[in-house]
């Protein structure tokens, strides 16, 4: 076969398929959008293991109406623009691959209104080909379903899970997220059936109680923690909870760290936490532990 460049729909499913492996993935990057947005309310509704339909609506900015079709675009974003930029990376996204990615796997239908423009722009998409772009009445925010999730790469349907298992990982999603900004409003629906909410209370004792539920809340305590300079300024803020040694699983997956509001795996942070319960839990136990780490950006 010779060498050739590959067409731009091959390059964009290929593309695709490093950021959109599940539903759960696409959750995960239209989440992360409306808080990059500044949304108070988040609302996630799917329909089955979210491969038929991902609704996700929030009440942030929005995007202008000359750049709704700009942001399908792939290495599109508001939110970096030099290299310079990268050691300085506030905001949960910024590779501009989220949108183009999911687009060019799904069939999509965006609706939304910047808040400084008196009307909105609905767009829809299949497979990554714009089909209809017009202004319409809406409020300010977004709203941005997405159907037929793999329609058009079939192969990738059969890494799917069962649907019961897809489900939990678009819950786990949303709870984690709504740990991570308590001040935001979320409201999972799955199939027409509301299974999770946050009420944006700022508090993340109440979002604890959601997720974790009342019994293992009473039984967890909270820390806070700084790492100061000489100077006087704080450099590490650690705060969060963690169970008493009465609480404990056969694994560490009850253990969840944000950095900087990102949710984050790290064995060495996992093994500081495990080792704080020296003496205090037997080999192969481990604590419930839900932890915010703070630190400058660089």
């Amino acid at each position: 076969m010779p060498i050739q460049i590959l067409q731009d729909e091959v390059i964009a499913q290929i593309a695709a398929g490093e950021v959109i492996e599940r539903p759960a993935s696409v959750v995960k990057e239209l989440v992360e959008n409306a808080l990059d947005a500044g949304a108070q309310h988040v609302r996630i509704a799917i329909n089955g293991s979210g491969q038929r339909l991902i609704r996700v609506s929030d009440d942030g900015m929005g995007i202008t109406a000359d750049e709704v079709g700009l942001a399908f675009a792939r290495h599109a974003t508001s939110k970096l623009l030099t290299a310079d930029d990268l050691p300085r990376i506030e905001t949960l996204g910024f590779r501009g691959e989220a949108l183009a990615s999911i687009a060019a796997v799904s069939r999509v239908n965006l609706t939304t209104r910047h808040h400084n423009e008196a009307k909105g722009t609905t767009i829809r998409l299949e497979g990554g080909r714009v089909l209809d772009q017009r202004a319409v009445g809406a409020p300010a925010g977004t709203v941005l379903a997405v159907e037929n999730l793999f329609f058009n790469t079939p192969a990738r349907l059969k890494f799917l899970k069962a649907e019961n298992t897809e489900k939990r990982q678009i819950a786990s999603i949303v709870s984690r997220y709504a740990m991570a900004y308590s001040h935001v409003r979320f409201i999972l629906e799955q199939d027409g059936r509301e299974v999770f909410r946050a009420n944006g209370t700022g508090q993340l004792a109440d979002v604890l109680v959601a997720a974790l539920g009342l019994d293992t809340f009473k039984n967890m305590i909270e820390i806070a923690s700084e790492s100061t300079s000489q100077a006087g300024e704080t450099h590490i803020h650690v705060h969060g909870y963690t169970s008493l040694p009465s609480v404990q699983r056969t694994d560490r997956s009850r253990i969840t760290l944000f950095i900087n509001g990102r949710w984050v795996q790290d064995a060495g942070l996992s093994y500081a936490i495990v080792q704080a319960y020296h003496t205090f839990l037997m080999k192969g136990r481990y604590p419930v532990a839900v932890l915010m780490v703070s630190l400058p950006t660089d």
